[in-house]
């Protein structure tokens, strides 16, 4: 069977069980299967032998299960970076990556004023405490729920000087987010394990409010328990429950969240958060009664309010 053949067949299976843009995910899924590239592919339209026969047939079995396409391929492309991802790990969506784009928009325009002090921590990454020294010039990032690490990666990349946390409770989550850093030749970005802000808590030894950052940002789990079991099976059946359910309303982690980045914010820093569709105007009532100065709203590509911004002010 030549390749161009196997696309066609593959493209056919994929259309007649519903799966969309199957055209696209037939390409993806033989190339994939090939190791080569869309150019080889079309130009030499190479013969398959019977092992890469039978590894197309596997991957499109799995895909037939309606098993993500990005978990059977095992990355995602976002905003540049190749990033490693598996079952046990949310997989990075386009609003998300828009989200990254209008972060990192913020960080570079705004252009967040930091202290000149230096400040002494204990940062517990070993067994041992190990004594370390923070320039406070140093631009601060933290991202919340960090899941593969795709926006906390692409402001590490976009800011190699900076200094990026990222912060998630799945193990799963935390390894993948490691292995992405270091598949992207990214090293100004720590990753730990803990809900929320805990891993800060827990990581200085010294009060950890002293330890403040320019901009926080988060993709939460939003979606409402209720609704979790209409979406669609590759979400429902495949990716991790606890990155998607936000509780009864959705807002669970944004009643947490919130209140807490007071206190991790530095004067003037940033809080952006991913919300879901309907949610803008309930997460906007949580911010308002909390003192922060200012909050903007910013719709996805299918004019969604998708994206919540909001300043801190201590002064």
């Amino acid at each position: 069977m030549k390749a161009i053949d196997a696309l066609k067949e593959t493209a056919a299976y994929l259309k007649n069980y519903g799966i969309e843009s199957p055209e696209k995910e037939a390409e993806l899924l033989v190339r994939h299967g090939l190791n080569i590239d869309s150019v080889e592919m079309y130009r030499d339209n190479p013969e398959l032998n019977e092992e890469r026969i039978k590894t197309v047939e596997e991957m499109l079995q799995r895909r037939l299960s309606r098993e993500p396409l990005q978990y059977i391929l095992g990355y995602v492309e976002f905003l540049g970076l190749r990033l490693a991802i598996g079952r046990g790990v949310l997989i990075p969506r386009p609003e998300t990556e828009m989200m990254a784009e209008y972060a990192i928009k913020t960080a570079r325009s705004q252009k967040l004023e930091v202290r000149s002090q230096k400040l002494e921590v204990r940062i517990r990454n070993t067994d041992n405490c190990q004594l370390s020294t923070v320039n406070r010039q140093q631009f601060t990032i933290l991202d919340l729920c960090t899941g593969s690490g795709c926006l906390a990666l692409a402001l590490a990349k976009e800011f190699p000087d900076a200094l990026v946390y990222g912060t998630d409770i799945s193990e799963n989550a935390i390894e993948s987010a490691k292995k992405n850093a270091e598949l992207n030749c990214i090293n100004n970005a720590t990753f730990l394990k803990g809900s929320l802000f805990e891993p800060i808590e827990k990581l200085f030894t010294i009060h950890y409010s002293l330890f403040t950052f320019d901009l926080i940002v988060s993709n939460p789990p939003y979606i409402r328990t209720r609704d979790i079991k209409s979406l669609q099976p590759e979400i429902r059946d495949w990716e991790p429950a606890d990155a998607l359910d936000g509780g009864a309303d959705g807002l669970d982690f944004y009643r947490k969240l919130i209140p807490a980045s007071r206190q991790f914010l530095k004067d003037n820093g940033i809080l952006m958060l991913e919300v879901g569709a309907g949610q803008s105007d309930d997460v906007a009532d949580i911010i308002k009664p909390l003192g922060f100065a200012r909050i903007e709203t910013i719709k996805d590509y299918a004019g969604i309010e998708r994206i919540i911004k909001t300043r801190w002010t201590r002064l």
